[in-house]
């Protein structure tokens, strides 16, 4: 395909940066999603669990942030794995990282109607179809149809009015948290978070398990490096500043809540978070702010994520991988257009497979993730000890072993997080998610074929390939 065309506009600062990083990360997942974990491991051990989920992702997200500052350019995983570990390796990885990025587009456009419902709780009309016991409304299911119409639109049109749109929502949504931990200090009850402890290690490993997918979103930072006008070194430094403040988040959040209602309420509670909040300042009005909040991460983990998913799709096309009909820039947002169009049609598909879909995605896209996360963490290893001499403007760890330690720490980490998603494991997956996991994988080999074997890792190897599917005619 023709590189010689227009490329995109740097036009964000720091603060829209780290926005779309900390606002992926803090979507809508730890408004429904809270409850459970409090039952599944007691207050304190739901805690434990989102700290040291945090930390594996910390180191993960160390090794991002050498090879972002390194290279800086769209499409993160996938300019990592080309150079380090060759095309191949680089489709693998680029696809699981962009199934997970998809899996939750999906999931936030199922999310908004399953929100909105606990604001009009008429919303559902019109019965449809019945999908796993779950019966499907037309008025449900449109409204998180229409709202991915309006927020792909808004990212066509540029990620600057993307990027100004997340620094508000977040700043929103950091407001209702701090009101919620401001309602915690003066209404809440200690003796609420009883038990501390339960489940048992099966308990911790159900809540560790989900981690990933909640914290996906600091890789946002380095899809979006193009359009980043900062130096490299900053760039990487804020991939890590993201994990830290989305972890202090979720350990928040679980704290808060398990303060303001017995923990035999919270699981009896439809969204547990919105009842807390309501309970901690004796309002019904304000367990509706709360889910103004849910909505307000929910267009923040959409908006950063279907960013990130779509110039993932616009590197593979433009290093060949994927037709280059997905690596248009439009001509006048340079932003890539049909790759867009693409991802919001998925979601726009969503939410008519009904409320049952929610747990599937989060599980099926956990995996995908881990996957792109363990190879990012072997290429920083292999590029370490093949190319010790790449300007790195931030270096992990230093010149001695203290990056190697830190790139082995993570590779055993993502690949014993990997394992807890196997059958017979704590936390293994239900057969739906392994079934969403596979149609992925399957669409995934029609490309993985056309990417020819035998082109070497390397600096120039994206235009190698370029060059060996020039001369094949494609």
């Amino acid at each position: 395909m023709d590189t010689s065309k227009p490329t995109f506009l740097k036009v964000l600062g720091n603060r829209d940066a780290l926005a779309l990083g900390f606002g992926a990360m803090i979507g809508f997942g730890w408004v429904v999603l809270t409850g459970d974990w409090i039952s599944s491991a007691g207050t304190f051990g739901a805690v434990l669990a989102m700290v040291v989920g945090g930390a594996i992702m910390a180191v993960v997200g160390l090794t991002y942030a050498e090879l972002t500052a390194a290279m800086p350019k769209a499409g993160g995983e996938h300019n990592f794995l080309l150079r380090g570990m060759g095309p191949r390796w680089s489709f693998i990885g680029s696809w699981a990282i962009t199934g997970g990025y998809v899996t939750i587009v999906a999931f936030e456009a199922v999310a908004l109607p399953r929100t909105v419902e606990y604001l009009a709780p008429n919303l559902s009309q019109i019965p449809l179809w019945n999908i796993a016991g779950d019966e499907v409304h037309l008025t449900w299911a449109l409204v998180g149809a229409v709202a991915a119409v309006v927020i792909t639109a808004v990212n066509i049109r540029g990620v600057k009015m993307a990027g100004v749109i997340q620094t508000f929502v977040v700043l929103f949504l950091v407001i209702i948290g701090l009101t919620m931990l401001a309602g915690s200090l003066t209404g809440g009850d200690a003796s609420n978070m009883a038990p501390f402890f339960t489940g048992g290690t099966a308990g911790f490993f159900a809540v560790l398990v989900v981690v990933p997918f909640l914290f996906v979103g600091f890789d946002v930072i380095p899809q979006s490096a193009e359009e980043v006008n900062v130096a490299p070194r900053q760039i990487g430094k804020l991939v890590v500043i993201a994990v830290v403040l989305a972890t202090i988040w979720y350990a928040g959040i679980i704290l808060v809540t398990s303060s303001a209602l017995p923990a035999a309420e919270l699981v009896g509670a439809d969204i547990a978070t919105a009842d807390a909040m309501g309970a901690l300042f004796g309002s019904d009005t304000m367990a509706k702010v709360l889910i103004a909040g849910g909505i307000a991460g929910i267009l923040t983990s959409w908006n950063a994520l279907l960013l990130g998913a779509s110039r993932l799709m616009y590197s593979m096309a433009r290093s060949g991988m994927l037709p280059a009909w997905f690596g248009a820039l439009h001509p006048k947002y340079r932003t890539p257009v049909n790759a867009l169009i693409f991802i919001g049609g998925l979601s726009v598909i969503a939410p008519f497979f009904g409320a049952n879909m929610l747990g599937w995605l989060v599980d099926s896209g956990s995996p995908n993730i881990v996957i792109a996360y363990a190879l990012v963490s072997l290429v920083f290893l292999i590029l370490r000890r093949r190319e010790p001499r790449m300007d790195r403007p931030l270096r992990i760890g230093g010149r001695g072993r203290g990056g190697l330690i830190i790139g082995v720490v993570s590779v055993a980490l993502c690949l014993g997080l990997l394992s807890l998603y196997l059958p017979g494991m704590p936390a293994s997956l239900a057969i739906e998610p392994w079934i969403l996991f596979g149609l992925w994988w399957a669409g995934g080999l029609i490309f993985f074929l056309r990417v020819p074997a035998g082109i070497a890792p390397g600096h120039d190897a994206e235009e190698r390939l370029l060059a060996r599917l020039a001369s094949r005619g494609e």
